[in-house]
């Protein structure tokens, strides 16, 4: 004790009363409870720095939320109502009087809230005044605005809601309409959700035109989908204020670079479509043939086989498909000469057809493929366990990267990339999927140079959910006009709940129903990047 003058002598126990010894007990148990606390912390900081960090507990598939900081917690509360009803609608106000006795009081209102739903079915018989003028010609009274056809566009906007939003079937919906007490036949309802829809579809590809033109990333992915009896695939294209559907028959390359373009049906000749064929192993002396022509732009895919007929392209006999990787390098051309993509990251999860421009992949398909390696013995497991902990950590310092980006930071990642993915496991199996993820390093860590994009394809998977949903309980489509249909109606209804719009609302709009909100084009708003008021 004589050389430690700082430390206090110990009490002389014997001497304190019970309630001094309980005390300094409780003072010491909170001692202690502060240093074991402190002891676990140092521990699990030593095993990180060694990279022995036991499995986090969380689900594998919640890699996104189980690097989120643990929320502090809260207090047990009474619990509370649900707040304050704010109907979207006028409502209307109506007193109740109340049987008194003489003498009372009056002390005001009570107000009490009740919200109901109006459905009634309206038929109206509109007879035109028909005038024959004195040269012969005839006269007829026009109908109200918005009518068109034999069925209102309150009862049109019900249809599309409830098949597309709703995601019921056509003969529900049918037997629904009739029990209603709508005379309405089961062509007839196949009318009202396919025919004279092509304003929605446009609408449809100009959004993606917009989001294409100044969104700074996309993700993208595919799902099977049945057309006219055939396997097909369904593909999306968004990101935070857009979603766009497109179904094809295929799903290479050839059919993603196709649908970049919007529509538009060129196929273009310039410094992008040649890189695009130099970093695919076209020959240079192939490239120089299309270079030495001076057509550099063609309207469809007619002119463009035509000009590759010309030169000689199927005659070719070379490993590699010239007339493909060509076709390719002009589909690239015309994405980039209609200024789509110009700049924007691609985010997919490893499908060779989305490996396009600026391309990043997504991290939970990456950890997924280890969580899904089979191991066969608790050396294997160990290293898989291992493995998949420095990932995650690796994961999280990735999202505090976005929060606060800088150049320091990215090399130290960089290199600790290398660390993790080039370390032996001793698991053979392993170390060849490690090896294989470390060769797409940069497009896993394209978000050190891009820390705007997010580090996962989640968007599109809840996006192409619907999509999914609607192949199950409705199988497919059957004519061309009924795929397109579904793919705009899924598409703007993705894209109106991404933008704050009720697709009731944006339906009452397109159809001109009285007293419904004005809403503009939705293009208008993905290019603004805003959410109307």
């Amino acid at each position: 004790m004589d050389s430690l003058p700082h430390v206090p002598p110990p009490p002389a126990l014997s001497a304190l009363s019970r309630p001094e010894l309980e005390a300094l007990l409780v003072e010491l148990f909170g001692k202690v409870a502060t240093l074991t606390q402190t002891v676990v912390e140092l521990r699990e900081e030593i095993a990180r720095l060694k990279g022995l960090k036991g499995r986090p507990n969380i689900k594998p598939s919640g890699m996104d939320k189980g690097t989120e900081p643990a929320k502090p917690a809260k207090k047990e509360q009474r619990r509370r109502g649900r707040g304050k009803v704010t109907p979207r609608v006028v409502v209307a106000e109506k007193v109740i009087t109340a049987e008194i006795p003489p003498g009372s009081r009056f002390k005001g209102h009570e107000p009490f809230l009740v919200q109901d739903l109006v459905i009634s079915v309206q038929a109206t018989r509109y007879q035109r005044e028909r005038w024959v003028t004195p040269d012969g010609r005839t006269v007829l009274a026009p109908l109200p605005e918005g009518i068109e056809g034999h069925f209102g566009p309150q009862l049109r906007r019900f249809v599309l809601m409830q098949y597309h939003q709703g995601q019921t079937t056509m003969p529900r919906l049918l037997t629904l309409l009739r029990s209603m007490g709508i005379a309405i036949s089961k062509r007839q309802l196949v009318r009202l959700l396919n025919e004279r829809h092509e304003g929605f579809i446009a609408e449809a590809q100009d959004v993606l035109r917009a989001g294409l033109e100044t969104s700074p990333w996309v993700t993208v992915d595919d799902t099977g989908a049945r057309h006219a009896g055939k396997n097909g695939f369904c593909t999306q294209i968004g990101n935070e204020w857009f979603t766009w559907f497109r179904t094809r028959s295929s799903k290479s390359r050839l059919n993603f670079l196709d649908l970049l373009r919007a529509g538009y049906t060129d196929y273009v000749l310039n410094d992008a479509a040649y890189d695009y064929m130099r970093n695919q192993g076209l020959p240079a002396a192939t490239i120089a043939r299309l270079k030495a022509e001076p057509e550099t732009r063609f309207s469809d895919q007619i002119a463009w086989k035509a000009h590759l007929d010309r030169l000689g392209f199927n005659a070719l006999k070379v490993t590699l498909e010239p007339v493909r990787v060509a076709t390719e390098g002009a589909l690239w051309g015309s994405v980039q000469a209609h200024e789509f993509l110009c700049d924007a990251v691609v985010l997919s999860d490893d499908a060779g057809q989305f490996n396009i421009g600026r391309h990043a992949l997504c991290w939970v398909h990456a950890e997924r493929l280890v969580h899904k390696l089979d191991t066969f013995t608790e050396r294997h497991r160990a290293a898989q366990t291992r493995v998949r902990n420095l990932i995650w950590d690796y994961y999280a310092d990735l999202r505090a990267y976005q929060l606060k980006p800088g150049k320091r930071r990215a090399s130290a990642l960089r290199a600790r990339f290398d660390r993790i993915f080039l370390r032996p496991t001793g698991f053979a199996t392993l170390d060849r999927l490690m090896a294989r993820l470390h060769a797409n390093k940069d497009e896993l860590l394209m978000v050190l140079e891009r820390p705007e994009i997010p580090l996962h394809t989640n968007g599109s998977e809840n996006d192409i959910r619907c999509q999914v949903t609607r192949r199950k309980i409705s199988a497919g489509t059957r004519s061309d006009i009924g795929r397109d249909c579904r793919d705009a109606f899924l598409s703007l209804a993705k894209t109106c709940d991404k933008l704050g719009i009720a697709i009731w609302d944006y339906l009452g709009s397109r159809f001109k129903i009285a007293g419904n909100a004005i809403i503009d084009p939705l293009d208008h708003y993905v290019r603004m990047r805003i959410r109307p008021a």
